[in-house]
């Protein structure tokens, strides 16, 4: 395998961390320490805030540098040493290490164990599954476990906090084609109309989440929410939670600590739910990426407009306006 590409490398220099675009050998594509390696040829990858962490160099993502980012790839199998995979098959590989620890999808190849790789479900292009990604997969995930816990679109709104981003966009897109009445908060006053084109009914502030009063609860208003963001709007959330609801926990833009009482658990029987994309079991990944390959066809128009697809050089300048809050939607990279 002595092939070269192109891939995106993060790197330390004088204090400071930067990306460069690098040519790299296949061959020195490491080995995965555990399990049979599939060496996939990637062709689509897209963005994700914890790409940019791992760009700028933040030691909870990745420890060693340099490093490719890219926490989600789609492509075509170049080499397996597993029997489930052969040369050629479509694949799609998200989370886990990826783009973390182990070289990721901003690049030409990726190499990782064959537990990782999950086979392109039917009827999904590998650039459909890219508009989804892991931002896509946190959202099928999360609508299942609210679900899953009685969550239904009789029992009232459910709010979707950070909603301009990736996993928040999808979320209100996701719950609004099952039928939820979706409130969708983003402190992006230009993006409420395209939210509401997504299927938002309402589209709110974030100060109308974000309660300062010191009260343990608050007038019920939702049944159930996604949240994107942590911190004092997590703690809202749960103070206005109708009895019985649920909130889905999947992100911490805004803070990973807040402060509440014991009040909305033992008096309103709210249900938190914990949101792990990067280790979640294979079965339910695959039967995730089924569902949303089912929706795929008649979300089409509205994933389009979600996403933008841009060239990997493009890739630097888009990492740093999302660690500054400055994007929305998705960005798909074509390889």
């Amino acid at each position: 395998m002595s092939e070269t590409y192109t891939a995106l490398e993060a790197f330390a220099e004088a204090g400071a961390y930067h990306t460069r675009l690098v040519q790299k050998e296949l061959r020195d594509l490491p080995r995965p320490a555990q399990g049979l390696p599939v060496v996939v040829k990637v062709q689509y990858t897209s963005l994700n805030y914890k790409d940019a962490l791992s760009a700028a160099g933040h030691p909870g993502i990745t420890r060693q540098y340099p490093h490719v980012p890219g926490i989600d790839a789609a492509g075509t199998v170049y080499h397996s040493e597993d029997p489930r995979f052969a040369v050629g098959d479509a694949v799609i590989v998200t989370s886990y290490d990826l783009g973390m620890n182990t070289a990721g999808g901003l690049a030409g190849f990726i190499q990782v164990p064959a537990d990782w790789v999950v086979p392109l479900p039917s009827g999904m292009t590998l650039q459909e599954s890219m508009a989804w990604g892991t931002a896509g997969l946190t959202a099928a995930m999360a609508i299942a476990k609210l679900r899953a816990n009685g969550l239904s679109p009789a029992q009232g709104p459910v709010v979707v906090t950070g909603a301009s981003g990736g996993v928040g966009s999808l979320s209100v897109l996701l719950l609004a084609h099952l039928g939820y009445t979706v409130w969708a908060v983003s402190g992006k006053p230009e993006y409420h109309e395209q939210l509401k084109a997504l299927g938002a009914a309402e589209c709110l502030d974030r100060d109308a989440v974000d309660d300062t009063s010191g009260r343990p609860l608050l007038r019920p208003r939702w049944a159930g929410a996604i949240d994107t963001v942590g911190g004092n709007t997590l703690a809202t959330l749960l103070k206005a939670c109708q009895k019985e609801g649920s909130i889905a926990v999947c992100g911490l833009v805004r803070s990973p600590a807040f402060e509440t009482t014991v009040y909305p658990w033992i008096l309103n029987g709210i249900n938190v739910l914990g949101i792990d994309s990067a280790e979640y079991p294979a079965p339910l990944r695959q039967a995730r990426w089924q569902e949303l390959a089912a929706v795929t066809p008649a979300l089409q128009a509205d994933l389009a407009r979600l996403t933008q697809e841009i060239p990997l050089t493009a890739v630097p300048e888009v990492l740093t306006q999302m660690l500054a809050g400055k994007t929305r939607g998705r960005y798909r990279v074509k390889l």
